[in-house]
């Protein structure tokens, strides 16, 4: 039988890392060739930035008595990526499986700190993750990702984040890939600034319910949303039992155009308490919503706001 995620727990809830890349570029001045983290595991300065970067987010946790799920390195690690920046398919594989190595070296420490402690495997889109490319049919899509899966896979994750997606078709073939790989899967996608809809034109309702209906028994574990802003996603949780689907709420700090916080230069934090309460209000509103963390502009500060907002949210619930 197919491995699968643990169902949510009544009580519990997972904090997952923020923008990683923003964060190693802005505050601490580390170039990303291609916008992959993986390269700066080569440098001591970079990994040693990473490594008190990712202890700062688990102490958020620690203090929060919250889970974590924790990725984040390996979001370029696909081959046209790779060959983009020189790294050939073997090369690849190994530094994929270096930086799940790195992830739970940092996180050994806290094993008696925080309750749960998983590891996340992350895949990003083989085309850029704001533009609509040219078009990757559930085939091409399967066959592309299965090579990151399976050393995943071999690595042992606990799950695979599919982040920034905004394509059904690609994310169908991820959903295959992971079935074949045998590894529990999180399809997450990003909403376009202006319109509340994917890239290509689909409400999050209609990506999400054509995604479990095209995957059949390889669907998704559960779904999430990713790089965009409460102000940007709001509008497209409408009613329905469909989104019973999201357990996963990754936002941007700042409400700004997605391309313009990656090319701006420095870090946008937005307002991290308003931030804070935006997502604390959508943990009353969506209980079932389990896994909370941050993407462009966030990270420790951010996600120790959320983190407290949520609890209290949680707590209301479980007593109201």
């Amino acid at each position: 039988m197919r491995r699968r995620f643990p169902l949510q727990r009544q009580g519990q809830f997972f904090l997952a890392e923020g923008g990683q890349e923003t964060e190693i570029m802005y505050r601490h001045g580390h170039e990303l060739p291609e916008f992959a983290m993986y390269p700066l595991l080569e440098r001591p300065e970079a990994l040693a930035a990473l490594r008190e970067m990712y202890e700062h987010f688990l102490d958020v946790a620690a203090a929060n008595g919250c889970s974590v799920i924790m990725g984040g390195l390996d979001y370029r690690a696909s081959q046209d990526w790779a060959t983009k920046i020189g790294y050939a398919a073997d090369q690849l594989s190994e530094i994929q499986t270096r930086c799940i190595s790195f992830l739970r070296d940092v996180a050994a420490p806290y094993q008696s700190r925080i309750p749960s402690i998983l590891i996340s495997g992350i895949i990003g889109p083989r085309g850029d993750a704001y533009s609509l490319n040219r078009t990757i049919t559930e085939d091409e899509a399967e066959v592309y990702h299965l090579q990151q899966l399976t050393t995943l896979a071999q690595a042992g994750v606990d799950l695979v984040t599919a982040m920034t997606f905004n394509s059904v078709p690609e994310a169908v073939g991820v959903a295959r890939a992971a079935a074949t790989a045998n590894l529990p899967l999180c399809i997450s996608y990003t909403l376009d600034s202006g319109t509340s809809r994917l890239k290509s034109g689909l409400s999050l309702r209609e990506a999400i319910e054509s995604t479990d209906r095209e995957c059949g028994e390889a669907k998704p574990d559960f779904y999430g949303i990713n790089c965009s802003h409460p102000l940007e996603f709001l509008p497209a949780l409408e009613a329905g039992d469909w989104i019973q689907r999201i357990r996963l709420l990754r936002p941007n700090a700042s409400a700004m155009d997605k391309i313009s916080l990656c090319k701006i230069g420095h870090l946008e934090e937005g307002d991290p308490r308003e931030l804070g309460r935006m997502m604390g209000d959508l943990a009353h509103r969506y209980p079932h919503i389990d896994i909370w963390g941050g993407c462009c502009g966030t990270w420790d500060k951010h996600l120790d706001l959320i983190a407290k907002e949520v609890k209290q949210a949680m707590a209301a619930c479980e007593h109201g």
